[in-house]
Protein backbone atom coordinates (compact mmCIF):
# COMPACT_ATOMS: atom_id res chain seq x y z
CA UNK A 1 0.00 0.00 0.00
CA UNK A 2 1.41 3.33 -1.03
CA UNK A 3 -0.87 5.43 1.18
CA UNK A 4 -4.03 5.17 3.27
CA UNK A 5 -7.19 4.51 1.25
CA UNK A 6 -9.30 7.52 0.32
CA UNK A 7 -12.85 6.47 1.11
CA UNK A 8 -15.92 8.50 0.26
CA UNK A 9 -19.63 7.79 0.22
CA UNK A 10 -21.89 8.49 -2.74
CA UNK A 11 -25.38 9.97 -2.35
CA UNK A 12 -26.99 6.60 -1.78
CA UNK A 13 -24.47 5.63 0.99
CA UNK A 14 -22.40 3.51 -1.38
CA UNK A 15 -18.77 3.41 -0.22
CA UNK A 16 -15.86 3.71 -2.66
CA UNK A 17 -12.18 3.44 -1.69
CA UNK A 18 -9.21 4.29 -3.88
CA UNK A 19 -5.52 3.70 -3.18
CA UNK A 20 -2.24 2.91 -4.92
CA UNK A 21 -0.84 -0.62 -4.64
CA UNK A 22 2.65 -1.77 -5.60
CA UNK A 23 3.61 -5.12 -7.09
CA UNK A 24 7.26 -6.10 -7.15
CA UNK A 25 9.21 -8.67 -9.13
CA UNK A 26 12.75 -9.80 -8.37
CA UNK A 27 14.83 -11.90 -10.74
CA UNK A 28 18.42 -12.52 -11.79
CA UNK A 29 19.52 -11.20 -15.17
CA UNK A 30 21.92 -12.97 -17.54
CA UNK A 31 24.98 -11.68 -15.70
CA UNK A 32 23.64 -13.04 -12.39
CA UNK A 33 22.74 -9.67 -10.89
CA UNK A 34 19.54 -9.42 -8.88
CA UNK A 35 17.06 -7.00 -10.48
CA UNK A 36 13.92 -5.68 -8.78
CA UNK A 37 11.11 -3.90 -10.58
CA UNK A 38 8.10 -2.29 -8.97
CA UNK A 39 4.87 -1.25 -10.66
CA UNK A 40 2.17 0.88 -9.10
CA UNK A 41 -1.52 0.22 -9.70
CA UNK A 42 -4.60 2.28 -8.89
CA UNK A 43 -7.10 0.11 -6.97
CA UNK A 44 -10.80 0.88 -6.57
CA UNK A 45 -13.03 -0.98 -4.11
CA UNK A 46 -16.79 -0.62 -3.80
CA UNK A 47 -19.39 -1.11 -1.06
CA UNK A 48 -18.45 -3.64 1.65
CA UNK A 49 -14.86 -4.07 0.48
CA UNK A 50 -14.43 -0.29 0.56
CA UNK A 51 -15.67 -0.22 4.14
CA UNK A 52 -13.25 -3.00 5.13
CA UNK A 53 -10.39 -1.10 3.47
CA UNK A 54 -11.39 2.09 5.25
CA UNK A 55 -11.35 0.34 8.63
CA UNK A 56 -8.36 -2.04 8.37
CA UNK A 57 -6.05 -1.03 5.52
CA UNK A 58 -3.32 1.53 6.14
CA UNK A 59 -0.17 2.59 4.32
CA UNK A 60 2.28 -0.31 4.27
CA UNK A 61 -0.35 -3.04 4.76
CA UNK A 62 0.19 -6.09 2.58
CA UNK A 63 -2.96 -7.16 0.77
CA UNK A 64 -4.04 -9.52 -1.98
CA UNK A 65 -6.47 -8.07 -4.52
CA UNK A 66 -8.37 -9.96 -7.18
CA UNK A 67 -10.46 -8.09 -9.72
CA UNK A 68 -10.62 -6.77 -13.23
CA UNK A 69 -8.69 -4.10 -15.11
CA UNK A 70 -10.75 -1.16 -16.25
CA UNK A 71 -9.66 1.83 -18.34
CA UNK A 72 -11.74 4.99 -18.29
CA UNK A 73 -11.33 8.51 -19.61
CA UNK A 74 -12.16 11.97 -18.36
CA UNK A 75 -11.52 15.58 -19.35
CA UNK A 76 -9.16 17.57 -17.10
CA UNK A 77 -9.58 21.24 -16.16
CA UNK A 78 -7.94 22.35 -19.43
CA UNK A 79 -10.27 20.22 -21.55
CA UNK A 80 -7.63 17.57 -22.32
CA UNK A 81 -8.78 13.98 -22.46
CA UNK A 82 -7.04 11.85 -19.80
CA UNK A 83 -7.06 8.08 -19.44
CA UNK A 84 -6.69 6.11 -16.25
CA UNK A 85 -6.36 2.37 -15.77
CA UNK A 86 -7.60 0.92 -12.50
CA UNK A 87 -7.96 -2.44 -10.81
CA UNK A 88 -11.57 -2.79 -9.70
CA UNK A 89 -11.32 -5.22 -6.81
CA UNK A 90 -13.82 -8.04 -6.42
CA UNK A 91 -11.99 -9.82 -3.59
CA UNK A 92 -9.46 -8.68 -1.03
CA UNK A 93 -7.43 -10.56 1.53
CA UNK A 94 -5.39 -8.81 4.19
CA UNK A 95 -1.98 -10.43 4.48
CA UNK A 96 0.67 -10.39 7.16
CA UNK A 97 0.02 -9.78 10.82
CA UNK A 98 -2.49 -7.58 12.54
CA UNK A 99 -0.95 -4.50 14.09
CA UNK A 100 -1.91 -5.73 17.58
CA UNK A 101 -0.56 -9.29 17.10
CA UNK A 102 2.07 -10.46 19.54
CA UNK A 103 3.90 -12.62 17.03
CA UNK A 104 1.25 -15.15 16.08
CA UNK A 105 1.51 -16.21 12.47
CA UNK A 106 -1.31 -15.83 10.01
CA UNK A 107 -3.17 -13.17 8.17
CA UNK A 108 -6.26 -11.13 8.78
CA UNK A 109 -8.51 -13.55 6.89
CA UNK A 110 -10.62 -13.18 3.79
CA UNK A 111 -12.47 -9.91 3.31
CA UNK A 112 -14.41 -10.61 0.17
CA UNK A 113 -18.12 -10.43 -0.54
CA UNK A 114 -17.97 -14.22 -0.88
CA UNK A 115 -15.91 -14.76 2.27
CA UNK A 116 -17.94 -17.73 3.43
CA UNK A 117 -17.39 -19.51 0.12
CA UNK A 118 -13.66 -18.96 -0.15
CA UNK A 119 -12.64 -19.62 3.45
CA UNK A 120 -11.57 -23.11 4.36
CA UNK A 121 -11.36 -24.58 7.80
CA UNK A 122 -8.37 -26.65 8.83
CA UNK A 123 -10.06 -27.96 11.96
CA UNK A 124 -11.92 -31.28 12.01
CA UNK A 125 -15.70 -31.18 12.15
CA UNK A 126 -15.81 -32.93 15.53
CA UNK A 127 -14.73 -30.90 18.50
CA UNK A 128 -12.33 -31.98 21.24
CA UNK A 129 -15.17 -32.03 23.77
CA UNK A 130 -16.88 -34.82 21.84
CA UNK A 131 -13.69 -36.86 21.78
CA UNK A 132 -13.10 -36.34 25.52
CA UNK A 133 -16.46 -37.95 26.26
CA UNK A 134 -15.37 -41.08 24.38
CA UNK A 135 -12.20 -41.69 26.39
CA UNK A 136 -13.29 -45.19 27.36
CA UNK A 137 -14.16 -46.32 23.84
CA UNK A 138 -12.51 -49.42 22.46
CA UNK A 139 -9.93 -49.43 19.69
CA UNK A 140 -11.08 -49.50 16.09
CA UNK A 141 -11.95 -52.88 14.57
CA UNK A 142 -9.16 -54.58 12.63
CA UNK A 143 -8.72 -53.45 9.05
CA UNK A 144 -10.17 -55.79 6.43
CA UNK A 145 -7.69 -57.52 4.16
CA UNK A 146 -7.38 -56.31 0.60
CA UNK A 147 -8.92 -59.01 -1.67
CA UNK A 148 -6.58 -57.96 -4.51
CA UNK A 149 -3.42 -58.28 -2.43
CA UNK A 150 -1.63 -61.54 -3.25
CA UNK A 151 0.41 -61.35 -0.08
CA UNK A 152 3.81 -61.18 -1.76
CA UNK A 153 5.79 -57.96 -2.07
CA UNK A 154 6.42 -58.35 -5.79
CA UNK A 155 4.87 -56.26 -8.56
CA UNK A 156 1.29 -57.00 -9.49
CA UNK A 157 0.20 -57.89 -12.98
CA UNK A 158 -2.04 -54.85 -13.49
CA UNK A 159 -1.11 -52.65 -16.47
CA UNK A 160 -1.32 -49.40 -14.47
Amino acid sequence: MGKDPETRYLDDSTAISKFPLATSETYKNRSGERVSTTEWHNVVLWRGLAQVAEKYVKKGTQIYIEGRIKTRSYDDADGNKKYITEIVGDQMQLLGKRPDDSGDEGGFGDASPKAGVSQRSSTPSQGASQEAGNADRQSAPPKEEDPFDSGDDGPDDLPF
